[in-house]
């Protein structure tokens, strides 16, 4: 039988719209024997998620997916099994998630120069467990008092980068990011490299300066990326020996096109992503969470 694993997907304590038990059952649904939670800069889903996955008979990685800066573009760095203590991990989640919110108010005072009303009580409503309120969280409050139909259509209007509510906030560097990790016993892969920006960047050149770093591995089937995107990325990973991942990038019904297992990692690209996880664990002396299984 066909090994499914699918590792990369979030639930309401960042922003998607099930719960950490929700999601894994979700996951057992959709016929995966392999999940990751990676709910953003945060590893607050763990525990609820390693429960569920043990009751479901389904096997758990523990993960997140950090805000990360790479030469002024936005980076989602994919964490995979870190000690979720390492006091620098730690304080650099902490700064990230603090920039989450302290530009919630600023979004909301450009939304109201534009005649939408949207108060904090209004996104606490729909945030709900969230470790941060962050603009997905505001496009859910704009659909919910009917400004707008979806969470696209919020972020097409209006908080998507050169809209006018969008903020910057606090991203953390991207190589002192996965030097962090490693040094907390975890292994990194670089989510949806090119599908954000539309720019094929970083580049070869670039990611194999990261790969200096302790970079393990490029998400490469993921569903913001042409075939032919694809194609590329698969080139520069089995050019730097990286690990090749596949994978839905799930939020529930946050995320349209994205259901589980859209799009699944060959069980020996996972396990060579599992062999460079016990090695950084070996090399980092720490304590890390182990797959559930």
């Amino acid at each position: 039988m066909q090994v499914r694993i699918d590792l990369h997907t979030h639930s309401r304590v960042s922003d998607g719209t099930d719960s950490p038990t929700e999601l894994i059952q979700a996951a057992k649904a959709a016929e995966l024997d392999v999940v990751a939670i990676t709910d953003h800069d945060t590893a607050a889903s763990w525990d609820e998620a390693a429960a569920a996955a043990t009751e479901a008979g389904i096997e758990l990685v523990r993960g997140m997916e950090i805000s990360t800066d790479y030469v002024g573009h936005s980076v989602h760095l994919l964490a995979y099994l870190p000690d979720r203590t390492h006091p620098p991990l730690v304080a650099e989640l902490a700064r990230i998630l603090a920039g989450r919110d302290g530009r919630l108010p600023l979004m909301l005072t450009r939304l109201a120069r534009l005649g939408i009303e949207v108060s904090l009580e209004d996104v606490a409503a729909v945030s709900g467990d969230a470790a941060a309120s962050g603009r997905p969280h505001l496009a859910d409050a704009l659909v919910a008092k009917g400004y707008v139909r979806s969470r696209d259509e919020a972020f097409n209007r209006y908080l998507g980068a050169g809209k006018p509510a969008n903020v910057s906030r606090y991203a953390a560097p991207l190589e002192p990011m996965i030097r962090t990790v490693a040094a907390a016993g975890g292994v990194t892969v670089i989510a949806h490299p090119w599908g954000r920006s539309g720019h094929e960047q970083p580049d070869e050149a670039a990611i194999s300066a990261l790969v200096d770093a302790g970079l393990s591995g490029l998400e490469v089937d993921h569903q913001d990326h042409s075939p032919e995107v694809r194609e590329k990325l698969r080139v520069i990973a089995r050019n730097l020996d990286l690990v090749v991942t596949g994978s839905s990038d799930y939020h529930g019904t946050g995320k349209v096109g994205h259901h589980l297992g859209v799009n699944t990692t060959a069980p020996a690209e996972y396990e060579r992503l599992l062999e460079r996880a016990a090695a950084a664990a070996a090399a980092s002396g720490r304590a890390t969470p182990e797959v559930v299984r």
